[in-house]
């Protein structure tokens, strides 16, 4: 009995220590510090916030309401359909980028040799070209430029590799590549919100590490920059990030050893592997990168620690923050001022890097 005792401690010991000290990654509560612009300081959230906040809780209540097995598909039929496009100016075209399902987004008269990698968000699971559309259109008329919105295959029915890759593959064809057919970009950009803020920052590092053309700039709006979850934020701002919020509160309550065995298994890369935390990586000689987040939102300190660390290595990279605001607020525009001003701050900062 002892010896079965003996045996079942130097298991989890061992479990314990390979979570620490390999799933985990380094300490980066050196980067906790305060970083970048504060573009609003409100004392009370707006009007504005606050109907899209009560929009966020009647769509929560009908989550809650919905069986186990379905709501995964009611989130992603829900999105695709929450943000539509009504100006008939806007073309949306279908195109195959070497099997990557993908449409180019123009506004009028954008500049077709121009171009924007858009890569939409979603928690790895939800989301496509036509759940961002009003992000896309948008780029493409503050950019000047043509947006390739690509389909990267999803979790569960992929592992997260194959969005890694299908974001890869988009890039290099990207170069060569615009909406009438092939020809060389006159200039490249890339962007992403979420978990496509993480997709871009992974992608920015590798197209620095393959010698590849690298982006005039690229923007990341509320990136996911930690995979291990090791950033205070996840668990002080759970209570005032009404999107996150409520669909990871049940997470912060699982032991985080726990969660990073989870994420191993899942992802089938160590959750603190730079592809997957770009935070982990070498940042230094990344392109231009303008990361937007909210102070009340659950990822704002993966965000200053990614900033900071970059900054830190040389990168040229600001930070931006708002007060009140939801998780990627900026695809409430234009209903809401601030998302008003942080497209704004997007148009100049693409503005002075074309």
């Amino acid at each position: 009995m002892n010896e079965i005792f003996l045996w079942v401690l130097a298991l989890v010991a061992l479990v314990w220590v390979i979570g620490r000290f390999y799933l985990r990654g380094e300490d980066l509560s050196a980067f906790d510090l305060p970083a970048g612009e504060r573009r609003s300081i409100g004392a009370a959230p707006s009007e504005e916030i606050k109907a899209v906040v009560a929009s966020l809780g009647d769509i929560f209540d009908t989550v809650n309401r919905t069986p186990g097995r379905g709501r995964l598909a009611f989130l992603r039929d829900y999105l695709d359909n929450a943000f539509p496009v009504t100006d008939p100016a806007i073309q949306f075209n279908a195109v195959n980028v070497n099997g990557v399902p993908a449409e180019w987004v123009l506004a009028p008269n954008a500049d077709s040799s121009r171009r924007v990698l858009y890569i939409h968000g979603g928690a790895f699971a939800l989301g496509s070209p036509k759940s961002h559309r009003r992000l896309t259109a948008k780029f493409s008329e503050i950019a000047n430029a043509a947006v390739l919105a690509i389909d990267y295959r999803l979790m569960p029915e992929h592992p997260r590799k194959a969005g890694i890759e299908d974001c890869r593959t988009a890039y290099r064809w990207m170069l060569d590549n615009g909406p009438g057919g092939p020809g060389p970009a006159t200039a490249i950009f890339v962007a992403g919100d979420s978990a496509g803020g993480n997709l871009t920052l992974s992608l920015i590092a590798w197209v620095r590490d393959q010698g590849l053309r690298a982006p005039n700039a690229a923007v990341a709006l509320s990136p996911i920059t930690d995979s291990t979850l090791g950033s205070p934020s996840l668990r002080t701002n759970l209570a005032t990030d009404y999107m996150l919020g409520p669909l990871f509160k049940a997470l912060t309550r699982v032991p985080r050893i726990v969660l990073l065995w989870g994420a191993w298994l899942l992802n089938r890369r160590r959750p603190s592997h730079p592809v997957v935390s770009p935070v982990f990586g070498d940042l230094s000689g990344l392109p231009p990168l303008l990361v937007q987040a909210s102070e009340a939102e659950m990822l704002v300190d993966d965000c200053r620690r990614y900033v900071n660390k970059a900054a830190a290595a040389g990168s040229p990279v600001t930070l931006q923050t708002w007060s009140h605001m939801v998780h990627v607020w900026q695809i409430f525009y234009p209903e809401l001022e601030e998302g008003r001003d942080a497209i704004e701050e997007i148009r100049k900062f693409l503005q002075a890097r074309s």
